[in-house]
């Protein structure tokens, strides 16, 4: 049986009105606590306002959500800048959520969002919700995916040319004469980046006439034992003289680890990371870096969604490819 706002509103022992209100955004005439029982009731019954159930809504809140999976990537604090100063420029408002890579915290945000009637999403996928983000695309709920791509989704994306980066960063430590290159990065089957990234790297070597045995590959478990994984892997690999990390938060417990096993850098070990951050100019020796422009990946993926919100006609899905610069600096300097 469909549950409608009344039904919502004697659960929670308040009006419609209020119930309305609360699920429009409209907190001012309302205590926190009836604030939190409202949309604690909405989540229990499942309740979807009736716009939304058909796929359409008969308002505009000008306000976009974003849901991005990590936060502690500097990364991000640069799309972020590009999405808000985007959505001020457009008259819209932001609202942000983490689902620090959890699919059902992902979920949580995304029907959150869609209760309280936001005009579209941005979202940086765990890519573990295949039938939300389909049941998204049917409805016709708008929607960017960024940065990571969903297999088999037909909706708008902007990406960066991740196996581009990811050769460019190997073919340089090739070319500054490093012979056993190691490339690091975070074990997970469903993220697009990476895996672009690993076969980038796997693409310079074959190019450069080596061999499938010149693969080295350490996959992280978890950012928490990285350092140890990492110093484990070079004393069993003593050769390595290059290392292309294909994530700054693994760039720096790579570069620690070096530190404890007194690996010079780069006269022994040249390394290549990725996302030119702020301290990577300022670390010594300075970091080489692949750079992803952050700021305009935000801007654009703000600008494609709005560009769908206020569109009364289906749009042609876009897919946005942005290419990465690789910036040289001492890290990888050539053997002398």
């Amino acid at each position: 049986m469909k549950v409608t706002i009344a039904d919502v509103a004697e659960k929670a022992g308040v009006s419609k009105t209020t119930v309305s209100r609360i699920l429009n955004g409209n907190y001012d005439h309302n205590t926190p606590e009836t604030i939190k029982t409202v949309l604690k009731v909405v989540k229990e019954l499942e309740y979807r306002p009736n716009a939304l159930a058909k796929g359409l809504k008969s308002m505009k809140t000008n306000v976009i959500g974003i849901v991005l999976s990590n936060f502690r990537n500097e990364f991000w604090f640069n799309v972020l800048e590009g999405v808000e100063d985007t959505c001020k420029d457009e008259g819209y408002n932001l609202m942000i959520c983490n689902s620090d890579g959890d699919p059902k915290l992902e979920e949580q945000y995304i029907k959150e969002f869609q209760m309280r009637q936001v005009d579209g999403i941005v979202i940086n996928p765990t890519v573990r919700n295949q039938p939300l983000y389909e049941k998204l695309v049917t409805d016709k709920y708008p929607m960017v995916v960024i940065n990571r791509k969903i297999p088999g989704l037909h909706a708008n994306n902007v990406v960066v040319d991740n196996i581009k980066g990811g050769y460019m960063a190997a073919n340089h430590l090739l070319e500054n004469g490093r012979e056993h290159i190691l490339a690091i990065t975070y074990k997970n089957e469903n993220i697009s980046t990476w895996q672009e990234r690993i076969k980038g790297y796997q693409e310079a070597l074959i190019s450069n006439g080596l061999t499938e045995d010149s693969f080295y590959l350490l996959e992280i478990e978890n950012i928490r034992v990285a350092n140890k994984q990492i110093k484990e892997y070079l004393l069993d690999n003593p050769m390595i003289d290059g290392v292309f990390s294909t994530n700054n938060m693994l760039t720096l417990e790579l570069i620690e680890a070096l530190k404890k096993l007194d690996k010079k850098v780069p006269s022994e070990v040249g390394i290549v990371g990725y996302d030119d951050t702020i301290w990577s100019k300022h670390i010594h020796p300075p970091l080489t870096t692949i750079k992803q422009p952050a700021y305009d990946i935000g801007k654009e993926s703000a600008k494609l969604l709005i560009r769908e919100i206020k569109s009364k006609e289906l749009t042609t899905i876009k897919n946005i490819i942005f290419q990465p610069e690789l910036v040289a600096r001492e890290s990888s300097k050539e053997i002398e």
